[in-house]
């Protein structure tokens, strides 16, 4: 169904009329609507008309036919093609009359000469598809919900009878539209519907009817300016690993469904885009190594950690909101096997880069300004891919699923030393001049201040080159490309004068504008545009077996006329960038599909914590589970909380994925903070003495040693030795032995706690009882007093003994 219906308000009219009663006059036809778009802000040079949402199916415009594409012949015209055009579509009644008198038509626009045309001449009235067949009567009357298919059949060019034709005289992409007439009942004659797609013409073939010899000859495309194609080839899904599950050696990953086990199995979507791609390059195609050398796999790590852990088994939680929950057995371990077999396969003979972990929000990545986070998003995806598949990937290239970024968080990939990002040609400008960018362009740092930072009255630095350089990619055919598919979706770089609702059109017309695009650049030479073209579809594609095979089909046939040569991506990252900088331009609507500040701030708290953590941890060169092992999947977990996968189809349930993982990760977190603790005693501690040590026990729950320092706050009467930093074994307890010197005889609170090295607080709390026997200063008087008297009796023993003198202590003892 498509954005533009004749007549609506007037039918509307004579509705209301036979509510009333049936004395109204006939309702006359009005022009159609031409396609709305959908959005809310002008951007990149959009008109302020193009800013306004209007909803053309609203319960105030009754529908009543719907048109659906159902097939092409032949998706792309050659010389070698079939001198006529055949379409194939199905009408549906879904209004709640009967239409009568259903007839059909199928017009042309002009070939596209503007890139933009791509998709603005989907827009366009019908009045602009000027070149038009004859009306033909599809079926006498369609009920309520009833459907008719019918095929339509017509000349591209004209042969020698008097027939309406296409008149395609030279090849290009064109713009059709097939339009259907009807008349409701109650209502007079109207257009009801139409459906749009585009034609690539590589050449024409010749016509055997034809009076005019040049028409009995076929017509080639030019082919003395090939253009230089490199596809991107995304294999990514949105993250399936619960959340909250720090890292082991014996327990099974757990997921929060198994609808990856579907899509990697047979007929599914992953397997589909596997088998396409391992067809095209195959033994058995003619453009098979050419193919090969001008695509690259761009792989999300996440998926190759998740799949390669579903094949040593799994388990699925029953509740994604309680990842520590209920499970079952997942059933994917075998197609998951498979599946990366294939595609470590694949990976050998292809160029392959990672993409960035989870498809993560890399402009909200850097607001968050936690280095570990952006070494596992950035850093560490090559090494994952390199390790899972057995390859060297390519780096120094970062593909933001957004398709642009913003002038801090190119600062971010410069100090990164990211080499080269891979941005929609919409994200990068320049304000001196319109220019068109070139392959690769150097961009600039920003010149401009924070709103929020104090004037200083100086002047801002002028703009200086940065070590980061950028490689646009076709935004038009970009758009094209994301329309592919069971989910179709629309990328958030595509300028808003270009959005609309692509659920009204059929699959085979949104594959047919994807052909147009791939095809455009090779057929239409531009002033001043290099002669290359990068085509980036979106990270997370939904494009099946058949429509992928169809799209690399199109770029082998462009390759076959010599009308395309493959450009690998190395090759295009080697490049010279051009003599004047660039400028990042972070598009209005990638704002509005990133990553909210709320989830962004909650991930931040959360990795300083892990942080926290990974620094009083050790690192035990004996022990197969490290740390680093320990902490990364709770630390990936944030990352999976940022990803842009699903949020531009449907926000709220992204989000609400987004805010489960957050709790989920903070309670895991929660759990390992708590898991190291000291341990009550039971009852009083008695000191056997006034300097008897104290006696603590330390338990540490988590599976790796730990580093910790022993916090206690005692009274006045007790003092206590700082023990310094002490290790706890993994999964064990110590006692601890705390020098204590009590000063008097008294029962004391002792307040005992752990910390880590740095000072963050561990476990909980504990409140020890003490009792002293210490009697404090009366006791040494006492003994003071006590070893005197001794010493004195013992003197006056000495005394009698030297003089020779009886002691008279001993009398009663002589007399005995």
């Amino acid at each position: 169904m498509t954005r533009g219906f004749a007549m609506r308000s007037a039918l509307i009219l004579v509705a209301a009329a036979v509510i009333g009663g049936y004395g109204a006059g006939p309702a006359l036809a009005s022009p159609s609507q031409p396609r709305q778009p959908i959005g809310d802000s002008a951007e990149n040079g959009d008109s302020p008309a193009a800013d306004q949402t209007v909803d053309q199916d609203s319960d105030e415009s009754p529908e009543f036919l719907a048109l659906s594409i159902d097939s092409v012949a032949p998706t792309t015209v050659t010389p070698a093609s079939s001198p006529y055009f055949v379409v194939e579509a199905t009408v549906r009644n879904v209004g709640d009359r009967t239409v009568s008198d259903v007839d059909v038509r199928i017009q042309r626009g002009d070939a596209i000469a503007q890139a933009s045309g791509l998709r603005t001449s989907l827009q366009l009235d019908q009045t602009n598809f000027e070149v038009a067949g004859e009306f033909v009567t599809v079926a006498e009357k369609l009920a309520k919900g009833q459907s008719k298919h019918f095929r339509l059949t017509i000349p591209l060019r004209a042969g020698g009878v008097d027939t309406p034709d296409l008149d395609i005289q030279k090849p290009g992409v064109y713009p059709m539209l097939l339009n259907v007439n009807g008349t409701p009942e109650y209502g007079d004659a109207a257009r009801l519907d139409d459906a749009r797609f585009l034609l690539p013409v590589l050449g024409l073939p010749p016509v055997p009817t034809a009076d005019d010899p040049d028409a009995a000859k076929a017509v080639a495309a030019p082919t003395d300016a090939p253009v230089a194609m490199t596809m991107l080839w995304p294999l990514a899904d949105r993250p399936r690993i619960a959340a909250g599950q720090p890292g082991s050696l014996d327990q099974p990953i757990r997921l929060v469904d198994d609808g990856l086990a579907t899509s990697l199995a047979s007929g599914g979507r992953l397997d589909g885009l596997v088998a396409a791609l391992e067809y095209a390059i195959g033994p058995n195609t003619e453009m098979g190594s050419r193919i090969a050398e001008g695509t690259c796999l761009a792989i999300d790590p996440d998926l190759l950690v998740t799949v390669s852990s579903m094949t040593r088994g799994y388990l699925v939680v029953e509740d994604p909101a309680d990842p520590t929950g209920p499970a079952h057995e997942g059933a994917g371990a075998a197609a998951a096997t498979q599946w990366l077999d294939r595609v470590r396969a694949l990976a050998g003979g292809l160029c392959t880069v990672a993409l960035p972990f989870a498809q993560v929000d890399v402009v909200g990545l850097e607001t968050v300004h936690n280095e570990a986070l952006e070494a596992d998003a950035l850093d560490s995806g090559p090494d994952v891919v390199d390790r899972v598949l057995g390859i060297t990937s390519v780096r120094g290239v970062v593909w933001p699923d957004s398709g642009s970024i913003d002038d801090d968080t190119a600062e971010m990939l410069d100090r990164r030393r990211a080499g080269t990002v891979l941005l929609a040609s919409n994200a990068v400008t320049r304000s001196d001049e319109p220019a068109v960018p070139p392959d690769v362009v150097e961009l600039s740092a920003s010149d401009t201040t924070d709103e929020d930072e104090p004037e200083t009255g100086t002047e801002p630095a002028p703009n200086t080159a940065t070590t980061l350089r950028a490689a646009p990619f076709d935004v038009f055919a970009a758009t094209a490309l994301a329309a592919v598919g069971t989910d179709p979706q629309t990328p958030s770089f595509t300028p808003a004068r270009m959005r609309y609702d692509l659920d009204e059109d059929s699959g085979t017309a949104r594959l047919q504008d994807a052909l147009g695009a791939l095809t455009w650049t090779a057929l239409t030479p531009q002033p001043n545009h290099p002669r290359s073209v990068l085509f980036a579809p979106p990270q997370m594609w939904t494009a099946d077996r058949t429509e992928a095979g169809a799209l690399l089909a199109e770029a082998a046939l462009l390759m076959q006329t010599n009308l395309a040569n493959p450009r690998g991506l190395s090759t295009l990252l080697g490049q010279s960038a051009g003599p004047q900088p660039f400028e990042t331009n972070y598009v209005a609507q990638a704002v509005r599909d990133a990553v909210p500040d709320a989830t962004r701030a909650a991930a931040g708290s959360q990795a300083a914590r892990i942080d926290n953590l990974n620094a009083a941890l050790v690192d035990d060169p004996q022990r197969e589970l490290t740390p680093t092992r320990y902490l990364s999947p709770v630390r990936e977990d944030l990352l999976r909380a940022m990803s842009l996968s699903g949020r531009r189809d449907n926000h709220s349930i992204a989000q609400q994925a987004s805010d489960d993982r957050i709790d989920a990760t903070a309670q895991s977190v929660e759990d390992m903070y708590a898991g190291v603790t000291i341990l009550a005693p039971g009852g009083v501690y008695t000191l056997a003495s006034e300097q008897s040590p104290l006696l603590l026990v330390a338990r540490n729950d988590l599976p790796v040693g730990i580093r910790v320092l022993v916090d206690i706050d005692a009274p006045a009467a007790m003092s206590v030795t700082d023990l310094g930093e002490q290790q706890l074994p993994a999964s064990g307890s110590r006692t601890l032995q705390v020098p204590a010197k009590a000063s008097d005889s008294i029962n004391m609170a002792v307040d005992v706690a752990l910390t880590t090295p740095a000072g963050v607080p561990l476990g909980t709390p504990t409140t020890v009882s003490v009792r002293s026997n210490a009697y404090g200063p009366a006791l040494a008087i006492v003994t003071g007093c006590a070893g005197g008297l001794l010493l004195l009796l013992a003197g006056r023993r000495l005394w009698h003994r030297f003089r020779g003198q009886p002691d008279p202590a001993d009398d009663d003892y002589e007399r005995r």
